[in-house]
């Protein structure tokens, strides 16, 4: 490696709320000359991380926990001696006391891991815009859903998460 930092974002997204959060973190981390790739989950070859000296994992949080797809990653991810490696989780959430915390549970598995938690795990917000009425010709499901696709990232969370890669670009420099 030629002395430059090695950094990757690997985040799960369903709606693109955390992809959004993702790239707000590699932008402040770019700021500070870091090499940063960006990469979803299913897109990851876990063999390769090694080659980083920092990661950063996030995901949606679904069911008060992590995706599946997260899930897989984070079983994946355990196969191989990353060891001591710098890391740092996100999620995104909705703020209600009841709605648990993807990053809680994956900075939980990344010190399992023996990897060097170098900030506290975040959350971005999000909110959901107002479910309406059910429309006669959508199925329960379909206006579960509708209601779901119109989460959005509260105002200023792609902010604190670019200043969180400045943060976190300084300590690993």
């Amino acid at each position: 490696m030629d002395g430059m930092k090695k950094a990757i974002v690997i985040y799960d997204s369903k709606f693109g709320n955390t992809e959004k959060i993702a790239r707000a973190l590699r932008q402040g981390m770019k700021k500070q000359g870091i090499k940063v790739d960006c990469v979803k989950v299913d897109g990851v070859d876990v063999n390769k991380l090694v080659e980083y000296d920092f990661l950063a994992i996030g995901g949606p949080t679904h069911r008060r926990s992590v995706s599946e797809s997260m899930k897989f990653f984070l079983g994946k991810l355990s196969s191989v001696d990353l060891k001591g490696k710098k890391v740092f989780a996100f999620d995104t959430k909705r703020r209600h006391w009841l709605a648990g915390s993807a990053a809680k549970s994956i900075e939980k598995e990344l010190r399992r891991m023996d990897l060097k938690i170098i900030k506290r795990y975040s959350s971005a917000i999000i909110f959901e815009e107002e479910k309406g009425e059910r429309r006669e010709s959508e199925t329960k499901e379909e206006w579960k859903e509708r209601w779901r696709r119109s989460a959005r990232l509260q105002e200023g969370m792609e902010e604190m998460f670019e200043q969180i890669g400045v943060e976190i670009a300084k300590s690993i420099r």
